[in-house]
């Protein structure tokens, strides 16, 4: 079994106002490729934390932090970076679009960092808009696009580097109800054609789109569960 993220024995402590703050207390988790994760807790429970740690946004206080492979824990900030824009896919409850850009544009942004926006790129990126639902969206800015429509945007942005995971935080919390299934069941797809998702949510009923749900409590992991098979989804082209 291939992991795609592997969390060992990691805490995070942070100094706030003279006092140390425990944010995560020796959490120890493992995510194969092809998993699909719900991270779950009330406000303070370590999941942002946990999420900033497998982002490469931030790095644990003690532990191992493994993708793939590579042992990130304690990497300088430029090669984190190097990690952040190669290997993992990220989607906000905010979309994270840059408003001058077209849709096209904000999907190539990763490339652009790179500097691998080649032709056999460019196209790759047409794909993506395509697979999305936004083929006949690509010269239009965020400003001319719905919620759901951003969402999608940044759904394809996510997926441009062929990442180790998608790290999705609360990405259906703008949406209303009938976006919010929109978003969840491309998502779904998604993960039967073997993305890897870890995501954050408050809502049960998005968590319940995931195969496992993780909870975390007071920096710990409260408990650790798979759920019954989700119903297929399929990608459309």
């Amino acid at each position: 079994m291939k992991l795609a993220a592997s969390v060992q024995q990691v805490t995070k402590e942070y100094v706030l106002d003279g006092e140390t703050v425990r944010a995560l207390r020796g959490v120890t988790l493992e995510v194969p490729e092809g998993d699909y994760v719900a991270v779950m807790g009330a406000s303070g429970s370590g999941k942002s934390t946990l999420l900033n740690l497998l982002g490469c946004l931030d790095r644990p206080t003690s532990g191992k932090l493994l993708l793939g492979e590579d042992d990130v824990s304690q990497l300088s900030d430029d090669r984190l970076s190097e990690i952040r824009a190669s290997r993992i896919g990220f989607i906000f409850q905010s979309y994270n679009l840059i408003p001058q850009l077209t849709v096209l544009e904000n999907i190539q942004v990763p490339l652009y960092y790179q500097g691998r926006l080649t032709a056999r790129e460019r196209d790759r990126c047409h794909e993506l808009a395509g697979m999305v639902g936004l083929a006949d969206r690509l010269k239009h800015r965020p400003t001319q696009l719905s919620g759901g429509q951003q969402q999608r945007v940044a759904i394809a942005r996510s997926l441009v580097n062929d990442p180790y995971f998608i790290l999705a935080d609360e990405p259906t919390g703008n949406l209303d109800s009938v976006t919010t299934e929109e978003i969840l069941g491309l998502l779904d797809a998604l993960n039967e054609a073997g993305k890897t998702i870890i995501m954050v949510t408050h809502e049960d009923d998005v968590g319940a789109r995931a195969k496992r749900i993780i909870r975390l409590r007071d920096g710990n992991v409260l408990s650790d569960a798979r759920q019954q098979q989700k119903r297929k989804a399929v990608i459309r082209h």
